[in-house]
C-alpha cells in the first residue's frame, strides 16, 4: 500500500481557520457559500463503495442520476488508506482533484495544511442544522474554530468480526485478537487473527490497554505519552504473533475470512456485509469499547471544479442517496432522515447493527481522529502522528 509521512505543521490544525467569506478556492482561506453553474466534470478521491455507478451491481448506482441532473461527469481516484487520499489530494498543488470522502485520521490534516476550503453548510444545506445527527453537526475532525470544511457522510464501528465456525462462542472481550494465552491455555486463533493496518490502528491497543492496564491512565486512546504509546506497540508486536495478515483494503478481509486465513479480527461493517454472504461470520461489540470513523466530503482548496463539488455536496445530503449508501456499504447514514426507510427496507439490522440516527452509540465511539503533541490536560508531550507511524512500521515490520 501507498504510505505518506506527513509533516504536520502541529498546533496549527486547532488554530487554522477560513477568514474570507465568498465563492472560489484559496489555499484554505475562502468559506463557500453558494453553488454556481457546474463545470461539466469532477474528479473525486473516495473510499471503495462510496460512488456508484452501476458498474459493480447495474441496479446500484447514485452516480449517473448525479451526473444527469447536475451536468457534472463524475471521475473517481479510489485508496485503501488516509494517508494516501492525503498525497493525492496534495497532487499538483491540490489542483487535480476536487474532493475527497476523508476520515477523522486525514481531515484535520488537510484543514491545517490548507488544502481545502471552508464550507457554509447553511447556505449550502439550508435544512443541515435539523437532518443531521447531532453528534456530527460539527465535530472537531471537520469543524475548526467556528468553521466547517465539508459535510458528513458515512459512520461506523470498528468492530470484531469473527467466523462462527472457529469462533464457537460470541467474544466479549478484544482479548482474542491481543492475548497469546486465553483462559491460561495458547490463543486457539493464533495465525489466524487479523488487524488494519494503518497506523491509526495503535488506538485500537491503547483502547483495550485502557480497560486492562489503569495504571498506564490512558484516557484518550488517540492522546497518548511515551509510556502509553510503548505499551501500545509492546502489545501490538505481541499480537503480531498471533496475526496471519494485515488488511487495508476491505476486500483482503473479506477474501481472508473466505479462504479461512482469517477467523477473528476487527472490520468495518462494510467487510461483515459481504463476507457473510459466503461465509459464516459474526460481529460484536467488544466490553472495551470501540474506535470508528466519521467520513467526510471536502473539498479542495484549489479544486478545478468547485460548483460541481458543491453539487455533489448538496446530492450527497439527501436521504435516498445516504440510504442507498448505507445499503450498499454497509454503513450509517449521518442523517437521520434516512433511518425511517432504513428500517422498512433491512428490519432490526437498522438498529442492531447500523444504530441509525443513534447518537449515543455514536458518542460512545472513538471515532479516528489525528494523533498530536497536545494531550488535552494542558501537557504537550504525546505523540505526534509522524511518530505513531514511524512506530507501526517498527511493529509490522519486525
Amino acid at each position: 500500500m501507498k504510505r505518506a509521512r506527513m509533516v504536520l505543521a502541529l498546533g496549527a490544525v486547532l488554530a487554522m481557520m477560513a477568514t474570507a467569506c465568498g465563492k472560489g478556492g484559496g489555499g484554505g482561506t475562502t468559506i463557500y457559500d453558494s453553488v454556481g453553474k457546474g463545470e461539466g466534470a469532477l474528479k473525486l478521491i473516495a473510499w471503495n463503495g462510496y460512488t456508484e455507478s452501476g458498474e459493480a451491481d447495474k441496479t446500484v448506482d447514485w452516480v449517473t442520476p448525479f451526473e444527469d441532473e447536475s451536468g457534472c461527469k463524475v471521475s473517481v481516484t479510489y485508496a485503501d488508506t488516509s494517508p494516501e487520499m492525503v498525497t493525492l489530494m496534495r497532487q499538483g498543488g491540490g489542483k487535480v482533484y476536487d474532493g475527497v470522502s476523508a476520515s477523522g485520521n486525514a481531515t484535520n490534516l488537510l484543514i491545517a495544511h490548507g488544502d481545502v476550503a471552508g464550507i457554509d453548510v447553511d447556505k449550502i444545506i439550508p435544512d443541515y442544522e435539523t437532518i443531521v445527527m447531532d453528534s456530527l453537526k460539527a465535530p472537531g475532525h471537520n469543524k475548526v474554530d467556528g468553521g466547517h470544511y465539508g459535510v458528513p457522510y458515512m459512520w461506523g464501528p470498528n468492530f470484531l468480526m469473527y467466523n462462527t465456525d472457529v469462533v464457537t462462542e460470541k467474544p466479549d472481550s478484544w482479548d482474542v485478537v491481543f492475548e497469546t494465552e486465553l483462559n491460561g491455555q495458547p490463543n486457539p486463533y493464533a495465525g489466524k487473527v487479523t488487524a488494519y493496518n494503518d497506523a491509526i490502528y495503535i488506538a485500537d491497543a491503547a483502547l483495550y490497554l485502557k480497560a486492562h492496564r489503569p495504571e498506564l491512565g490512558i484516557d484518550d486512546p488517540y492522546e497518548l505519552n511515551d509510556d502509553q504509546l510503548n505499551a501500545a506497540v509492546d502489545l501490538l508486536k505481541q499480537q503480531k504473533t498471533l496475526v496471519s495478515k494485515y488488511w487495508a483494503a476491505y476486500t483482503e478481509e473479506i477474501d481472508g475470512f473466505g479462504s479461512g486465513d482469517m477467523v477473528v479480527g476487527t472490520a468495518w461493517p462494510v467487510n461483515y456485509t459481504y463476507a457473510k454472504a459466503d461465509t459464516p461470520v459474526a460481529f460484536t461489540f467488544p466490553s472495551e469499547g470501540m474506535t470508528g470513523w466519521a467520513d467526510t466530503w471536502m473539498m479542495s482548496s484549489n479544486a478545478p471544479h468547485p460548483n460541481c463539488m458543491l453539487k455533489w455536496m448538496q446530492w450527497t445530503m439527501k436521504p435516498d442517496i445516504q440510504l442507498q449508501v448505507a445499503e450498499w456499504y454497509g454503513a450509517t447514514p449521518s442523517i437521520k432522515t434516512a433511518c425511517d426507510q432504513l428500517r422498512k427496507d433491512i428490519g432490526t439490522d437498522a438498529d442492531d447493527a447500523y444504530h441509525c440516527g443513534d447518537d449515543a452509540f455514536l458518542g460512545g465511539l472513538y471515532l479516528w481522529k489525528v494523533p498530536l503533541p497536545d494531550c488535552g490536560n494542558g501537557k504537550q508531550d504525546c505523540a505526534d502522528l509522524n511518530t505513531w507511524t514511524d512506530k507501526w512500521t517498527e511493529i509490522t515490520a519486525g
